[in-house]
């Protein structure tokens, strides 16, 4: 479960390395966001040559979180830590080209099919 003010790994070819939550998009007042939301981050930390900045401000998509939480079929599933990829909010397509580590299944039921096929392993 992500909440806001929680660092998370960016995991695309964007540039950016750290991102921190400082908003759940359409959450109202909830306090955790799992695989498949959306949330506003800032960059904190990014490679000097890639395409996002430190100090910006872009919406990111839930792929992995390292609490566990269970499906409605009944199992449960954690990850090693917590991962976000920079998203395009109105096309719904990720910023960059590449998507490292694998992602969570509720990412393509949430309608991010782009995301799924960039990602070696669903899970």
């Amino acid at each position: 479960m992500i909440k806001v003010g929680t660092r998370v790994k960016v995991t695309d070819n964007t540039g950016a390395l750290i991102a921190q939550v400082i908003g759940i998009i359409k959450g109202g007042r909830q306090r955790y966001a799992l695989p498949g939301r959306l949330v506003k981050v800032t960059i904190k930390k990014a490679r000097p040559d890639g395409n996002v900045h430190e100090h910006e401000v872009h919406v990111g998509l839930i792929v992995r979180v390292k609490k566990e939480y269970q499906r409605e079929d009944g199992t449960t599933i954690k990850f090693d830590d917590n991962a976000i990829v920079l998203i395009d909010p109105e096309t719904k397509a990720p910023k960059g080209t590449r998507i490292f580590g694998p992602v969570a299944r509720e990412v393509k039921l949430y309608g991010f099919d782009k995301v799924t096929q960039l990602a070696p392993e669903v899970v």
